[in-house]
């Protein structure tokens, strides 16, 4: 007998009928369970509405790592990140969040740290090798868009799984103008002026809105340590900051981060008081015209 071997479709891409019962819930939750664990074990197929499970597990993991924020300003990109607590014997740079590309770029991210040293060494390669080949520094747009076709090739092979890291990155453009770019593990860039990635990002993001403005210097690296002031105890055991300038990249040393954050913390009790003296003013004109 004449057989070919694709007469019939795979049995994982042939979802199994629904219960005849549909008034019993844990009958159709286990039906969901089941058609949705045909799809998630492989990268390369699509659930029928469309979803690649494990890219999206994968952006669970960012979401779980810890916080980094950047902040696009005139003259400076700024990179901070939330540090996890160290082993007392661990020597703190091999756990390091932001990790310089190039002369020009460094990248911060969230999620797998072992995910992200392959990704980030690729990129230095990347950059070398385009300095050999054409004798001139690789733009932070270029590394991003390598870093974002890397991360898709891994969403569209098989026997691979996705990366299980968002990366912030930072650097300056041919023209010298200051650039903040955004990948995740689908593959996906954006550039921003201000963004976040990782824990409790989406609130991060939602401060970053409201407060942003168009700042230089020391108030852009004020601004980007505000955002994570909102989630993150106030020293620098648990805070490293980045300052990208036009004369290159520079990790801020922790008494320069101490004192900011002492400055950030004075100037909060001071709107603060502000706040209250205008709100009991506002008080007592009311209870005045109210004995009028």
């Amino acid at each position: 007998r004449n057989f070919r071997l694709f007469d019939r479709a795979p049995p994982f891409v042939t979802p199994r009928p629904p219960p005849k019962r549909s008034s019993s819930s844990s009958s159709l939750f286990h039906y969901r369970l089941n058609n949705m664990a045909r799809y998630d074990g492989a990268i390369t197929v699509f659930s029928p509405d469309g979803h690649l499970f494990q890219v999206e597990y994968a952006m669970e993991a960012v979401r779980k790592g810890t916080l980094a924020v950047g902040v696009c300003g005139k003259d400076t990109v700024v990179l901070c990140v939330e540090k996890k607590p160290v082993a007392k014997l661990q020597d703190p740079r091999t756990l390091r969040k932001i990790q310089k590309v190039d002369d020009n770029i460094c990248v911060a991210f969230a999620g797998l740290t072992a995910d992200a040293r392959i990704l980030i060494n690729r990129a230095r390669l990347e950059a070398q090798s385009h300095k050999l080949t054409l004798e001139d520094i690789a733009t932070v747009e270029y590394i991003t868009r390598y870093i974002g076709s890397v991360q898709q090739k891994y969403t569209q092979s098989g026997g691979v799984r996705p990366f299980g890291l968002s990366t912030l990155v930072a650097g300056f453009s041919s023209e010298g103008r200051p650039q903040l770019f955004h990948t995740d593990p689908s593959g996906t860039i954006s550039e921003w002026k201000a963004n976040a990635t990782g824990r409790n990002s989406k609130a991060v993001r939602e401060w970053l809105e409201k407060q942003y403005a168009d700042t230089s210097g020391v108030e852009t690296v004020k601004l980007a340590l505000r955002a994570v002031l909102e989630l993150v105890e106030p020293t620098s055991k648990n805070i490293e900051i980045a300052v990208v300038d036009r004369e290159g990249l520079r990790i801020m040393p922790s008494d320069d981060l101490d004192e900011i954050v002492k400055l950030i913390e004075v100037e909060k009790e001071y709107a603060n008081k502000q706040k209250n003296s205008a709100r009991r003013q506002a008080e007592e004109a009311r209870a005045t015209a109210g004995d009028d």
